[in-house]
């Protein structure tokens, strides 16, 4: 088998840096991943948010079909088409100005957190009285490369590389009180994800996020969102801050946004950008053509089909199902989230890892992050009758480990 095979060599060859399930996909079709023995599975994942239109989607391949046979590479130091099209649609849609290409979310990040040091050094040099430090979020992900495990909240990323990035503080998130007591002219920006990812899809508050940006704009300090894993319409609005009528300095953007191409982006305000000259900062490989060519064709499809209503109605539609599978099993304690950016929270991680595992057997991929939250990042062509599918699929397996619970206390009654 070539599962079989694959395993071996990776296990002589690789880094042992993932756990990966026993599959070997060869292929996909729409919302279903298919392996090397045809079977099908419905991915609610998407490749943790990033296969937007799902696989095989016509607009992608006839965007890299057509771009491959013109220009994939050139180099930054000339001119491609590709850059300001894509530049003038994630400016128009995010309500931002200027951009910066990367090549995925945590280089966006870096670079984010590095125009935000060199916006308060000018300021500096213009008099004003602003510091370095960055105030980040508990339960934040922001990425794996220096600065931005250096603004992640979980131990387990930071420390084996530790020292990390100094000049960071964290604020327990949603807590106003909390930011402002930690907040002064030392910060140079605050750092939050409008919709936390890793950190279990736990939505800021409208308080919280006005909060942040009044206290930004009171000292000449930035607001940092992330919007890597909720943005490119995967809420219902093309980022997730739209919800909250705040309007950020700094936005970052990667996972859905060349359709599974790696492509990030910093957007940024003309404040921003008059700190940045030619020489600061730069990529080999960002913002290429063949990536910005996809990138515009993910756009303009998510545009033409209507997706981001559909990730409206099709989440609100998953979530009310989740809600009601809550209703019968107390396993679920919570249900939330934005379009489709969904999550299930159970009560125990023990259970969490259950499901996962007995919901990949009925050929349903989903994960669990921060131990007990059932994430749900599925494409955006999504449909309720796959909706129907998962919450069959979980309700049969809760209702298993309900019944195996309670015979365990029974049996505990008895012996006792």
């Amino acid at each position: 088998m070539k599962l079989e095979t694959t395993r071996a060599a990776e296990a002589k060859l690789l880094v042992p840096t993932y756990d990966r399930n026993p599959l070997l996909f060869e292929r996909g079709e729409g919302v279903f991943l298919i392996d090397e023995k045809g079977d099908r599975y419905l991915d609610l994942l998407s490749g943790i948010g990033v296969n937007a239109l799902g696989y095989g989607h016509k607009s992608i391949e006839d965007a890299i079909a057509r771009q491959s046979k013109a220009l994939i590479h050139t180099s930054n130091l000339y001119f491609h088409t590709g850059q300001a099209e894509l530049a003038l649609r994630l400016t128009e849609k995010s309500g931002m100005d200027r951009v910066f290409f990367a090549n995925t979310g945590t280089e966006a990040w870096e670079g984010a957190m590095k125009f935000a040091r060199a916006h308060a050094g000018l300021l500096r040099e213009e008099g004003r009285t602003i510091g370095t430090k960055f105030l980040a979020m508990e339960q934040s992900f922001h990425g794996r490369t220096y600065g931005s495990v250096s603004t992640t909240y979980k131990a387990k990323y930071r420390e084996p590389f530790g020292p990390t990035l100094p000049g960071v503080e964290f604020v327990r998130f949603n807590d106003v009180a909390d930011l402002k007591a930690k907040f002064s002219t030392d910060v140079c920006a605050i750092l939050i994800e409008a919709i936390q990812g890793e950190g279990g899809i736990r939505p800021a508050t409208a308080e919280f996020m006005q909060a942040a940006r009044e206290l930004t704009q009171a000292t000449g300090a930035l607001l940092i969102v992330d919007e890597i894993q909720a943005g490119v319409g995967r809420t219902g609005k093309f980022c997730a801050y739209q919800h909250y009528d705040v309007q950020p300095d700094i936005t970052t953007l990667a996972k859905p946004l060349a359709g599974g191409v790696p492509l990030g982006a910093i957007l940024c305000t003309e404040e921003v950008a008059r700190a940045i000259h030619p020489g600061m900062h730069g990529t080999t490989f960002g913002g290429g053509p063949l990536a910005c060519a996809v990138a515009i064709a993910v756009l303009d499809e998510i545009d033409r089909s209507g997706l981001m209503a559909h990730a409206t109605e099709v989440g609100e539609y998953f979530m009310d199902a989740l809600r009601g599978l809550a209703t019968k099993h107390e396993a679920i304690v919570d249900v939330r989230g934005k379009g489709l950016m969904v999550a299930a929270e159970v009560n125990t991680a023990e259970l969490g890892k259950t499901i996962v595992r007995k919901m990949l057997e009925r050929k349903i991929l989903i994960n669990c992050t921060s131990e007990t939250v059932l994430r749900f990042l599925p494409p955006y062509i999504l449909s309720k009758a796959n909706v129907d599918q998962a919450i069959a699929a979980l309700d049969e397996i809760l209702t298993e480990d309900a019944a195996q619970v309670a015979a365990a206390k029974s049996e505990e009654k008895v012996s006792g």
